[in-house]
């Protein structure tokens, strides 16, 4: 179920703040919550992500705008399967 579109997109309150400041534009904002939509005000503007070990870096395009910040910050790791060689015999 989608949110309500009267109540509008759902982004953390300090967010405001960090685009809403010229200066800041440059510098890089890391986030913790992973819930808030990108905004079009964020196009063009570094981010870190927290993935709940580290923080993946993210630069914003239009294409991101009205996905959630946690849909580019994955927080599993890939399985590397082992490769058997074959042992050649003398």
């Amino acid at each position: 179920m989608s949110r309500s579109l009267w109540k509008g997109p759902f982004y953390d309150t300090f967010l405001h703040a960090s685009y809403s400041q010229k200066e800041n534009r440059s510098k890089i904002v890391k986030i913790w919550s992973r819930r808030s939509t990108i905004l079009p005000q964020f196009i063009d503007q570094n981010f870190q992500i927290h993935n709940g070990k580290q923080f993946i870096k993210l630069k914003v395009s239009e294409d991101m705008v009205g996905h959630k910040f946690g849909e580019f910050a994955l927080t599993r790791k890939k399985p590397v399967h082992k490769v058997k060689t074959k042992i050649k015999k003398k």
